[in-house]
């Protein structure tokens, strides 16, 4: 069954383009929302919701696009909303892009170098620059969420800021270095 029979057949609430729907689909939007939320548990809660986000758009989603793309940023829209109401007791990583391709040798180290780098500021300041870069949240925002005062959480993003600097400069450019 073509992805264009899919949703039609999940639209109309046909059994078998529901099961088939979630057979083809279930593991690799798990796997989106594992990337996001480095949690299996949580995983399991977006898979579920991004289903029935799906079935209940199923009658104005557009055939004649690729249906896999628009589930993945479906899931990952239902994850980082997850990742937003969990973040000031979770502060794990947050995937950039689910549907990019795999990282070269090079970016994967690099992106391991940030993560050693982030896993070694105090809970407090990853907490901080997780909302700030990969949730976008201003001081403000962040100061509300912890419940801190604005220059608390100002101190703590600029003092976290200085060791990540320090804790990577070995991966600025030569131009830039």
């Amino acid at each position: 069954m073509d992805d264009a029979a899919l949703v039609a057949g999940l639209g109309a609430g046909e059994p078998g383009a529901v099961r088939e729907f979630y057979s083809r689909y279930a593991g690799p939007v798990f796997t989106v929302a594992v990337s996001v939320l480095d949690d299996r548990q949580l995983a399991e809660d977006v898979v579920q919701v991004t289903f029935v986000k799906a079935w209940r758009a199923a009658g104005t989603f557009d055939g004649t696009r690729p249906l896999a793309p628009w589930l993945y940023v479906v899931a990952r829209h239902v994850a980082i909303d997850l990742y937003r109401k969990t973040w000031r007791t979770r502060p794990g990583p947050l995937a950039m892009s689910a549907t990019s391709p795999p990282p070269s040798f090079e970016h994967a180290w690099e992106r391991r170098e940030i993560q050693v780098a982030l896993d070694a500021l105090s809970r407090q300041e990853r907490q901080i620059v997780l909302a700030q870069h990969y949730l976008g949240l201003s001081h403000g925002q962040i100061a509300d969420g912890l419940r801190l005062p604005v220059g608390t959480v100002k101190s703590r993003s600029h003092r976290a800021h200085r060791k990540l600097a320090s804790r990577l400069r070995h991966l600025a450019s030569p131009a830039t270095a």
